[in-house]
């Protein structure tokens, strides 16, 4: 099995960090896009449920309104995605930064998944 490597998606987003962080942090805000259904437990563990699929992720590290960091319970430790929210220096523009382990072959497809996913938060947050 070779080893997942880092990646990282850009966005820019027509929204203030404080409504998309709500989109990204909150079991309400992720079951609007990431998943049919999202729950949290008193661990911040995130179920995340898609049509008959689950995974477990333990929210590891947030900072209000700037990022979210998640850990696949089955994943090896090194391993996590996260939502990091910027603000453009030049533009004043909302930045939405993704970053996820995929094997290097997988990589191609995974991007195409969140670009789906991405284009649905969009929608929800009107963007």
């Amino acid at each position: 099995m070779s080893k997942k490597q880092l990646y990282t998606l850009e966005y820019p987003v027509r929204c203030s960090p404080s409504i998309l962080f709500e989109f990204l942090s909150t079991p309400a805000g992720l079951g609007e896009w990431f998943a049919d259904k999202v729950d949290e437990n008193k661990e911040h563990v995130f179920t995340f449920t898609w049509n008959d699929s689950t995974e477990k992720a333990q929210l590891v590290d947030m900072t209000e309104n700037k990022s979210v960091r998640f850990h696949w319970v089955d994943a090896p430790k090194e391993e996590y995605f996260e939502f990091e929210i910027e603000k453009s220096e030049v533009t004043n523009q909302t930045i939405l930064i993704i970053k996820d382990f995929a094997e290097k072959k997988e990589i191609k497809d995974q991007t195409q998944l969140w670009e789906y996913q991405i284009k649905d938060l969009f929608h929800r947050i009107g963007a």
